[in-house]
């Protein structure tokens, strides 16, 4: 899953080098933290969180799939 939210990632930004994706893994839930240049925020989260949200939308399918469950948390 890290490397999934990795390559959506750096295909949005224009500095795709910052990238940064660490993986928790936790008892029932895996936390996938997401940190990227300070220019490039806005364009991970999109307008009103729809890009946000559609990373999201697409990590938990992927997980569903291994039966698993992934959150996305995208760190400032």
């Amino acid at each position: 899953m890290k490397e999934l939210v990795e390559r959506m990632a750096k295909a949005l930004v224009d500095n795709p080098e910052q990238v940064v994706v660490n993986e928790i893994q936790g008892q029932n839930v895996t936390v996938i933290e997401l940190k990227v240049a300070e220019g490039d925020t806005g364009r991970v989260i999109g307008k009103h969180g729809r890009t946000a949200e559609a990373i999201r939308t697409i990590l938990t399918g992927a997980s569903a799939k291994i039966k698993k469950r992934c959150v996305l948390e995208i760190l400032d």
